[in-house]
C-alpha cells in the first residue's frame, strides 16, 4: 500500500509556542518564549510555529523577535485566518526571518462551514484560494491547513487542495482538529491525498496535525507517515488545547525504532529531547505525567522484582530505548518492597559493599521492613541501613565517600530565608549557612556551598503521597563541566528534609560515578 521512498526525510514542525501555548494557564512572556525557542533550535526541529500574530500586540512582538534568532536552517511560521489582515500581520512579523512561511487555516468540514462561517462550500473555497494568492505575493512559502479535515468530504477536500496548490500553496496540512480520526481510516485518507498530490505537484509537502482527544494523536500521525505524509506537526510533551497534540518525542522515537516500516527518518537531535521536555514543563508549569511515554519519570524506572532481575542480566530484556538516546538520566532501579534480592544486592555492590552469605537474608529482611514504611528506597537509605551493621556483616570492598545530611535548620521569613546545614563525608564534617529566595533555595544553596560541588539545579518538584502525611522531594542537578544529568529522590514525612536528602542523593550519584571512573 505504501508508495514512499525509504530514504525520505520526515519534516518535523514544532507548534509548542502556538498550539501548545493555548493550554489554559500556559501563557508565556517574551523571555520565556525565547528560552523555549532557543531549546527548539538545539533540538534541531525543521520548522517552528511560534504564534498567532494577529491575536495581540504581544504575540506579534514575540513572533517577530523569535523569527530573527532562528536562522536559515529552520523554517519559522505563524498562524492566521484566511483574511488579509491576519496575513499582513504574519508577513510583518516574519519579514526579517531568513526562512519564513505563512500559515493559513480555514475549515473544510460541513459543520465548520455551516456553524462557524455560515457560508457555502464554494464561498469558503474562494476565500481559501484568494488568501493563498495574496500570501504568495508576500512570501514564497505558504502552508494551507484544512481545519477539521478528518470530518470533511473527501471530494470537497480534494477540490480545495487542487485549487490552493494551483494558487501557490507549498505545504498542504491535514488536521485531525478534534481527535476524531482512527489510524486505519486516517492512514487511508492520507494515502489517497498523497497519491493525487504527488501527481498534481510533487514538490508540495503533505503534512498532518493531530489532536489527542481520544488518545490516538501519535497513532494517527504515525499512520499518516506510513501512508505518505512528508511532514508532522507536534508539540513537546504533547501539550495543546483540550487533551493536547501529537507528542514530538513519541513520533520521533517511533520513527527511529522502525525506520524501515515508516520508510523515513528525522534529523531531530534526540539527545536534546529530555532536556527540552523538562524546560517546557518548567516554563509552562505543566508537569509531565510520570508514566508519559519517552519522557515520563517512570519511562526508564523499574520497581518490579522480575523486571529488575531481567534488566540487570541484560538491558534489552525490558528496554527498547536507552535513556542516553534522549539525553535522560541512566536507567533507575527503584527499590521497593517488590524488589527482589538481585536488585537489592546490586545496589549494595554499587555502593562498594559486600555482605557475607550467612547475613544476606537478615539484611534483606531489614530492607523489606524499611521498604514497607518508606514505599521507595534510595541509595541514601541503603547507606544508612548498611551503617547500622558491624564490619563483620558489611565489608567495604572499595571506598566510596558519600555525603550524609547530618543536621539542618531552616529559618523562613518574608525578608531573608536562611538555612544552616551540617553535612558529612567520611570523617569530614562541614557546616555552613546561606540565604535564599525561599526555604528550599536557602537549603540547597547551603548544601552545595558546604559540599563545594560545581552543579546547577535544573528542576525541583514536590509530590504528596499518603494523603499528605509524607512527601516526595525530587531534584535534578547537572554537572556544569560535563553536561551529565543526575537525579535524586527522597521520601520523608518532613518535606524540607525530603528535599535536602533528594539533593544529597543526586550528589552521591556524582560521587559514585567519579569513583567508578577512578577505578577504571
Amino acid at each position: 500500500m505504501n508508495c514512499v521512498n525509504s530514504s525520505r526525510k520526515i519534516y518535523v514542525l514544532d507548534t509548542t509556542l502556538r498550539d501548545g501555548e493555548q493550554v489554559p494557564g500556559a501563557k508565556l512572556n517574551l523571555e520565556e518564549k525565547m528560552e523555549v525557542a532557543k531549546q527548539l533550535i538545539r533540538l534541531q526541529v525543521d520548522m517552528m510555529e511560534v504564534g498567532f500574530p494577529s491575536s495581540s500586540q504581544g504575540d506579534f512582538e514575540a513572533v517577530r523577535a523569535i523569527s530573527q534568532i532562528v536562522g536559515k536552517d529552520i523554517t519559522v511560521t505563524a498562524l492566521g485566518r484566511a483574511v488579509k489582515s491576519d496575513i499582513d500581520a504574519i508577513y510583518e512579523s516574519l519579514k526579517k526571518a531568513e526562512s519564513p512561511m505563512i500559515h493559513i487555516v480555514l475549515g473544510s468540514s460541513g459543520v465548520h462551514m455551516q456553524k462557524k462561517f455560515n457560508k457555502s462550500p464554494q464561498e469558503v473555497l474562494s476565500m481559501g484560494v484568494e488568501a493563498v494568492k495574496y500570501a504568495k505575493r508576500l512570501m514564497p512559502n505558504v502552508q494551507y491547513s484544512l481545519e477539521d479535515a478528518s470530518r470533511s468530504s473527501f471530494d470537497y477536500m480534494w477540490q480545495t487542495i487542487d485549487a490552493v496548490v494551483k494558487a501557490g500553496a507549498t505545504v498542504i496540512n491535514i488536521p485531525d482538529t478534534v481527535g476524531f480520526a482512527v489510524p486505519e481510516e486516517f492512514g487511508s485518507l492520507i494515502y489517497r491525498i498523497n497519491e493525487r498530490l504527488k501527481n498534481l505537484n510533487p514538490n508540495v509537502l503533505l503534512s498532518v496535525h493531530c489532536h489527542n482527544d481520544t488518545g490516538l494523536a501519535t497513532a494517527n500521525t504515525l499512520a499518516a507517515i506510513r501512508n505518505g505524509a512528508d511532514k508532522v506537526e507536534c508539540t513537546i510533551n504533547g501539550i495543546g488545547e483540550r487533551a493536547g497534540n501529537t507528542s514530538l518525542e513519541e513520533v520521533v522515537m517511533g520513527i527511529r525504532l522502525h525506520p524501515d516500516y515508516y520508510k523515513g527518518y528525522t534529523t531531530i537531535k534526540t539527545k536534546e529531547i529530555y532536556k527540552t521536555s523538562r524546560i517546557v514543563s518548567a516554563i509552562m508549569g505543566i508537569d509531565v505525567q510520570v508514566n508519559k511515554a519517552i519522557t515520563g519519570d517512570n519511562a526508564f524506572a523499574h520497581s518490579s522484582g522480575i523486571h529488575q532481575d531481567g534488566l540487570l542480566k541484560s538491558k534489552e530484556v525490558y528496554e527498547i530505548i536507552e535513556p542516553q538516546d534522549i539525553g535522560a538520566p541512566p536507567m533507575e532501579i527503584v527499590l521497593t518492597a517488590r524488589s527482589g534480592r538481585h536488585a537489592f544486592m546490586h545496589t549494595i555492590e554499587k555502593l562498594g559493599c559486600k555482605i557475607g552469605e550467612e547475613h544476606k537474608e537478615k539484611v534483606y529482611a531489614d530492607f523489606l521492613k524499611m521498604a514497607d514504611q518508606k514505599k521507595e528506597i534510595y541509595d541514601y537509605d541503603i547507606e544508612m541501613l548498611l551503617r547500622s551493621y558491624p564490619e563483620t556483616v558489611v565489608q567495604r570492598e572499595r571506598k566510596i565517600d558519600l555525603w550524609e545530611l547530618v543536621d539542618f535548620e531552616v529559618i523562613y521569613n518574608t525578608k531573608i530565608p536562611t538555612a544552616t546545614v551540617k553535612i558529612k563525608k567520611a570523617d569530614s564534617i562541614r557546616e555552613t549557612s546561606q540565604s535564599g529566595n525561599g526555604a528550599i533555595d536557602a537549603l540547597y544553596s547551603a548544601i552545595l556551598k558546604a559540599a563545594g560541588m560545581p552543579v546547577a539545579l535544573l528542576e525541583y518538584r514536590i509530590h504528596n503521597i499518603s494523603r499528605g502525611k509524607e512527601g516526595l522531594g525530587k531534584v535534578s542537578i547537572q554537572i556544569l563541566h560535563k553536561g551529565v544529568l543526575y537525579e535524586g529522590k527522597a521520601i520523608e514525612k518532613d518535606i524540607i528534609r525530603a528535599s535536602g536528602i533528594a539533593l544529597i542523593n543526586a550528589m552521591n550519584k556524582v560521587m559514585q560515578d567519579c569513583a567508578m571512573q577512578n577505578n577504571k
